[in-house]
């Protein structure tokens, strides 16, 4: 039986990606992705055939991968962070169950490390309590449910994550983003940036919400929106837990 495996690759670098995904990079025949994942992991595998496709080319390259799953390949389907979160995990099954693939294929997802795990750790610990993620991508979700979702989190005072940031089309949706926040959180609410996380160029960068919503940012950036609980603690983003009031 062919099989599909969906790996997570972690944030970029060799040291991040998890011993099991790295089984299931070895134990593949075909390496399968969106062309910018494959360039992470060819270099480790440089004998490994490689189905490749570019942006906007997922339902294509997950198509060709249950078609060669069920010709008997065992395939990697690469993903960056985590495979589930914002990644082909979900289109893997949609496909194999359009294509009556399901039971004649084996699906296993390999997790990875997400941006919001990398993002945080480089930041110091902003996720410590109760948070929400946000992609600001309107590509696959309209903008009007984005707003929602964004003034609902901001409402209920969750630290928020927000992924794909902004881009050459979107140069504007983070600006935006901020707008709604600040109809909920104080203009001062701790905030920060993690770019290039586990890549050449990774840095981070503290700031308040007000100064956030001038910044420029980039497909490789987290930016992370504290609780009203977050604060700066010895240069880093923290979100106390709330252990001593136990």
């Amino acid at each position: 039986m062919g099989k599909v495996f969906v790996v997570g690759l972690g944030p970029g670098g060799p040291g991040e990606i998890t011993p099991r995904a790295r089984q299931a990079l070895t134990e593949c025949d075909l390496l399968a992705g969106y062309t910018t994942y494959i360039q992470l992991v060819e270099g480790l595998f440089p004998d490994k055939e490689q189905l490749a496709t570019g942006m906007f080319g997922e339902a294509e390259r997950c198509a060709k991968a249950v078609q060669a799953a069920l010709s008997g390949r065992r395939v990697a389907m690469v993903c960056s962070g985590d495979a589930g979160i914002y990644g082909m995990a979900g289109l893997i099954f949609e496909t194999a169950e359009r294509q009556a693939a399901l039971g004649k294929i084996e699906i296993e997802v390999i997790p990875g490390i997400t941006a919001a795990c990398s993002g945080a750790a480089l930041l110091g610990a902003p996720l410590t309590d109760d948070f929400a993620v946000i992609s600001l991508s309107d590509l696959l979700t309209g903008w009007p449910q984005i707003e929602r979702r964004l003034a609902a989190a901001a409402q209920a005072d969750f630290a928020i994550c927000l992924y794909n940031p902004s881009s050459r089309k979107r140069k504007d949706h983070l600006w935006r983003a901020c707008e709604i926040l600040l109809q909920y959180k104080d203009e001062n609410t701790v905030a920060g940036l993690a770019q290039n996380v586990g890549r050449p160029g990774e840095s981070m960068r503290l700031l308040t919400l007000g100064e956030l919503k001038e910044c420029e940012t980039d497909m490789f950036t987290t930016v992370f929106v504290g609780s009203s609980k977050t604060r700066m603690i010895g240069g880093r983003m923290v979100t106390p837990r709330g252990y001593r009031d136990v």
